[in-house]
C-alpha cells in the first residue's frame, strides 16, 4: 500500500458524540486500517472549525499526508472547508473523502453501539473509496456580463435594476402584456398600509426606461441552451398587432375598440376590458396588446375601428410572432406564483354563493383604480355589507390541498379587516387557524386590527352556506365553524365572505424548471441549493430563483430575494470565469450504442445526441455530477470522475468489511 491516508473523526459537539463513541472511531481506524494505509487518526471536537483545519494541514505536510478521510457530517455542508484545508497544505483537494457519519448515523440511531459500529463501516468505506480517488482540477469558463432576468413582478424588477445600476446589461421577459405582476394588483401593503401603486409604479417606470435594460413583455422563454457563464436562450416575441416604434400609448384605439371582454387577469373576473387593451393604467410598457381570441376583425373579417383611428398608423394586423435569441451568463427566474383555486373548497361556496369573493377579488374590489373605484360592495354592486367574514389558510395548512403556510394568509386577513373597518364600517370577523405574524411591524398591526373592534374566532370553518335556520340568516351567509377558544359549534350570518386564498407553484412550473434544468419540491416550487445557506441558487450553476418562484413570501421577503440573487450574479460577472465542479461524467464512444436513454434522464440537460456519430456527448460545463445516466448506461458507457466504478464497488467493500479480510498469500 502506497498511500498515506489520515483519519478525522469529528464529535460536532454533541451531535455525533452524543450518540457514536467518537475516540472509539479513531482508534479502531488507526488499529484496524493500517493495512489500507491508515497512518494517523484523529478525533476532535469541532474538525470544521479553523484549528480543526490547522490539524489535518499540519499532518498533512509533517506526515506527507496522500488522502485524507473525514468523518463528520453530509459533505453537502462542509467538504469545501476540508478540500480547502488540503489544498493549503498542498494536496488536490479531490483527494479528501467526507464520511457522513452525522445525517446518517448519529441523527438516525439512538442506540450508542449500533450507532458507533456503523459509523466505523462508514469509516471503512471513505477510506477504501478514497484510495481511488484521483487529482481532479477545476474547471474554468468565461462569464457573458449579460444576465437573463424571467418574472417582471417586484422580485424580478428588483433583480434587474441591481444589475443594470451596476452597469450590465439585463434581458427582462414577462410573459404579461406589462411589468408589475401581482402587486400591480393590490391596493395596500401590509403593515404599513402604502399605497401598493405609489411605491411599485417608479421602480416600473425605472426599469422600463433604464439603459441597461432590454424589456420584453408578452414574451416568453422557449429553450434554454449552454451553461453558466454561456447560455443562449431563445424568447417568443409574441405579436400585440401594434407597431411599437409608432404607437405612442394615446389610448384612442382602446377608447374606440367597441367590443368588450370580462378581464380574467388584471381584475379578476370583476371588470371588463376592451379586445384591444393595456392592463391597467400604469402599465410599463404602456403600448396596448391585441387580444386575438376576441377581436372582432380577426373573428369576423371586420371592425378595424382601432386602425382607422390610429393617429399614428401604429395598428398593423399583419404582426407575427418573433423568435430572439440572447447570449447570457446569468438566469435569474421570478416566475411567482398562483393563486389557490377556491372553487376546489367546494364547502365554501364560491363560484356558488354570489357573495363570497376570493382574497384578489377583494383586493380589486377594495382599489381606487379597480371596477367599484374603491366602494367595498356586493356582487349587485350598490349595496355595502354590514358584517364580514374573512377566512384565512383558504387552500393552505390543508391536507386535502396543500399542506404548508402560504405566508401572507394572516397579515392579508387583517389587511382585508382594516380596510373593511375604514370604508364600510361594517362588523368584521376573522376565522383562523393559528395567527401568524413574524417579521417587522407585523404583529403591531395585529394589535392596530384588534383595537379597530375586529373579532376573532379560532377554528377552522366547516362551511359556509345560505341555508338559513332561524330567522336572522335569512338573507345572510351563514359561517358554519367550530370556536376552539369557547368550544364550540358556531353559526355566524355575514353579508359578505372573503376567502385567504393560499398560493401555489405556478402550473407550469414543472415544465419551467425542467426547460432550466432545475428541480422542484414534492409541492412545487423551485428546489433551492440549500434551505438556509443558498436560499437563492440552484443546483445548476448560474440559474438563481428569486420570490415566490421559491416558495411563498411577502414583498418585502421576496425584494430581498432579488437584491441577493443579484449580489451572486454581479459576483460571477467581477470575477469573468467561474471554476465549475471537475466532477464530470463522460461517454466512452466506441462503447456507446447510441440508444439514447441517457439524453431524456439527465435533469441537466447536459446530453446531447450527435446524429452523425450516433453516440451520445456530455458537455461537462452543464453536466453536475449526480451519477444519472452513468448507472443508467445499459453498456455501461458513461463512466463518472468522482463515482467510478472503482470508487463505488471499492466503498461498498470498505462497508462491508472485506478490506479487514487478510490478503491470500
Amino acid at each position: 500500500m502506497t498511500e498515506k491516508i489520515g483519519v478525522y473523526v469529528c464529535h460536532c459537539g454533541s451531535n455525533i458524540a452524543g450518540v457514536v463513541d467518537v475516540e472509539d472511531v479513531a482508534k479502531w481506524a488507526a488499529e484496524k486500517l493500517g493495512r489500507q494505509g491508515v497512518i494517523v487518526a484523529r478525533d476532535y471536537k469541532f474538525m470544521c472549525s479553523s484549528l480543526g483545519q490547522e490539524l489535518i494541514e499540519k499532518d498533512i505536510k509533517e506526515l506527507g499526508l496522500t488522502r485524507v478521510v473525514v468523518a463528520a457530517c453530509s459533505p453537502h455542508l462542509h467538504e469545501k472547508t476540508f478540500r480547502i484545508a488540503a489544498q493549503n497544505a498542498g494536496l488536490n483537494p479531490y483527494l479528501v473523502e467526507l464520511a457522513s457519519i452525522r445525517e446518517q448515523v448519529s441523527w438516525v440511531h439512538t442506540d450508542k453501539a449500533v450507532a458507533t459500529a456503523k459509523s466505523k463501516a462508514v469509516v471503512s468505506g471513505a477510506v477504501s473509496r478514497v484510495i481511488e480517488n484521483t487529482p481532479l482540477e477545476e474547471i474554468k469558463v468565461p462569464i457573458n456580463p449579460n444576465t437573463l432576468v424571467v418574472g417582471g413582478g417586484i422580485a424580478g424588477i428588483q433583480s434587474a435594476l441591481e444589475i443594470a445600476n451596476a452597469g450590465f446589461h439585463v434581458y427582462l421577459v414577462e410573459r404579461e402584456p406589462s411589468i408589475g405582476g401581482h402587486m400591480a394588483q393590490f391596493d395596500k401593503t401590509f403593515p404599513t398600509l402604502d399605497c401598493s401603486a405609489c411605491i411599485l409604479t417608479p421602480r416600473m417606470v425605472e426599469a422600463g426606461t433604464h439603459p441597461n435594460i432590454t424589456l420584453l413583455t408578452w414574451s416568453e422563454v422557449v429553450n434554454v441552451a449552454g451553461y453558466v457563464g454561456n447560455f443562449n436562450v431563445t424568447i417568443k416575441k409574441k405579436a400585440r398587432f401594434i407597431n411599437e416604434e409608432l404607437c405612442t400609448g394615446c389610448g384612442i384605439c382602446q377608447e374606440k375598440c367597441p367590443k368588450k371582454v370580462i378581464d380574467d387577469v388584471y381584475e379578476a373576473g370583476l371588470g371588463y376590458r376592451k379586445a384591444v387593451y393595456t392592463p391597467f393604467a400604469q402599465a410599463v410598457p404602456n403600448y396596448p396588446v391585441m387580444d386575438k381570441e376576441n377581436c372582432t376583425y380577426f373573428e369576423k373579417g371586420t371592425c378595424k375601428a382601432c386602425e382607422k383611428f390610429c393617429p399614428t398608423n401604429a395598428i398593423d394586423f399583419n404582426q407575427q410572432d418573433q423568435l430572439l435569441n440572447v447570449e447570457v451568463g446569468n438566469i435569474i427566474l421570478a416566475t411567482g406564483y398562483d393563486l389557490f383555486d377556491a372553487r376546489r373548497v367546494s364547502n365554501y361556496g364560491y363560484g356558488r354563493l354570489p357573495n363570497v369573493f376570493t382574497s384578489l377579488e377583494f383586493e380589486r374590489l377594495s382599489n381606487a383604480a379597480g371596477p367599484t373605484t374603491g366602494n367595498i360592495v356586493l356582487r349587485d354592486g350598490k349595496t355595502v355589507p354590514k358584517s364580514v367574514g374573512i377566512i384565512h389558510c383558504v387552500g393552505s395548512r390543508d391536507r386535502n390541498f396543500n399542506n404548508y403556510c402560504s405566508v401572507i394568509c394572516c397579515m392579508q386577513g387583517l389587511k382585508f379587516a382594516h380596510l373593511v373597518h375604514e370604508r364600510t364600517g361594517a362588523t368584521v370577523y376573522n376565522f383562523y387557524i393559528d395567527m401568524r405574524t413574524a417579521y417587522k411591524a407585523y404583529d403591531e398591526f395585529y394589535q392596530r386590527v384588534l383595537e379597530e373592534g375586529t373579532l376573532f374566532v379560532r377554528g377552522k370553518v366547516a362551511e359556509v352556506t345560505d341555508a338559513a335556520r332561524y330567522s336572522n340568516e335569512k338573507g345572510k351567509l351563514i359561517i358554519q365553524t367550530e370556536d376552539t377558544l369557547a368550544g364550540k359549534q358556531r353559526r355566524i350570518p355575514v353579508d359578505m365572505v372573503i376567502l385567504s386564498s393560499g398560493l401555489q407553484p405556478r402550473h407550469d412550473a414543472k415544465e419551467v424548471g425542467k426547460m432550466f434544468g432545475i428541480s422542484c419540491s414534492t409541492d412545487g416550487w423551485f428546489t433551492e441549493k440549500h434551505p438556509k445557506l443558498d436560499p437563492v441558487a440552484t443546483m445548476t450553476e448560474g440559474i438563481y430563483i428569486v420570490g415566490c418562484a421559491q416558495g411563498p413570501k411577502d414583498i418585502p421577503s421576496s425584494v430581498a430575494q432579488g437584491a441577493a440573487a443579484s449580489a451572486r450574479v454581479l459576483d460571477k460577472i467581477l470575477q469573468k470565469e467561474v471554476a465549475l465542479e471537475p466532477v464530470k461524467a463522460t461517454v466512452n464512444k466506441e462503447m456507446c450504442s447510441g440508444c439514447r436513454i441517457c439524453n431524456g434522464l439527465c435533469p441537466f440537460n447536459a446530453i446531447a445526441f450527435l446524429a452523425d456519430d450516433n453516440v451520445s456527448e456530455i458537455n461537462p460545463a452543464l453536466c453536475q455530477g449526480c451519477g444519472t445516466c452513468v448507472a443508467a448506461c445499459p453498456a455501461g458507457a458513461i463512466s463518472g470522475t468522482g463515482f467510478s466504478n472503482e470508487q463505488i464497488i471499492a466503498q461498498i467493500d470498505g462497508l462491508l468489511m472485506r478490506n479487514l479480510e487478510p490478503v491470500e498469500a
